[in-house]
């Protein structure tokens, strides 16, 4: 369905979700990652944040692909009340963050960069989830079984507590999973 002809796609994300997303429109692509700071300005909207971040993550590649290559990079964020949730940096931060989130609406926008020697291309796309009231039993358990300390929020919506706790959604399942992959496919089909 999608023919990039002589170029080679580079999925520059470790994440198994945006790996197995990928494979899902039938392209072949190969993982090269960067390990790249992820601070952002203090004064950037939350809304903007995805894509300053997955911006600065494409332009660590700029120096080092040739005129085949085409890096994908992405980046997830999840804000509440107008504040960035970002990954908890141990269990005890999970629980925090789990807790704010129950019982609420939440933004997740997630960002994606198309990078080349001679363009670039960031889109974002935002999905709006309501969180039912969990429990104290059910925010430790996922943390204790699904250890969230590499997800925004604390959390990944293709697990547990996405089966028991999102009672709504307006948006793109995809995107709060990591990987907006209509907006991937809608770039590679035109590039």
């Amino acid at each position: 369905m999608i023919d990039l002809g002589a170029k080679k796609l580079i999925l520059a994300s470790q994440s198994p979700r945006r790996k197995e997303l990928l494979k899902g429109l039938g392209i072949d692509f190969e993982v090269r990652t960067k390990n790249t700071n992820e601070d952002f300005p203090e004064d950037l909207d939350p809304s903007e944040v995805a894509g300053f971040l997955s911006e600065k993550k494409a332009t660590a590649f700029a120096q080092e692909i040739g005129p085949e290559d085409l890096v994908l990079t992405s980046d997830t964020v999840v804000i509440l009340d107008g504040k960035i949730l970002g990954k908890p940096v141990d269990k005890q931060e999970a629980f925090e963050m789990l807790s704010r989130l129950s019982g609420k609406t939440h933004l997740v926008t997630t960002a994606i960069t198309f990078l080349s020697t001679d363009k670039k291309i960031t889109l974002s796309d935002t999905a709006k989830v309501h969180f039912k009231e969990l429990s104290e039993q059910e925010i430790d358990y996922y943390i204790s079984n699904f250890k969230p300390f590499d997800k925004a929020g604390a959390y990944g919506i293709q697990e547990w507590i996405g089966f028991v706790g999102v009672e709504k959604m307006e948006g793109s399942y995809f995107t709060v999973m990591g990987l907006p992959i209509h907006l991937v496919y809608n770039v590679l089909k035109k590039w």
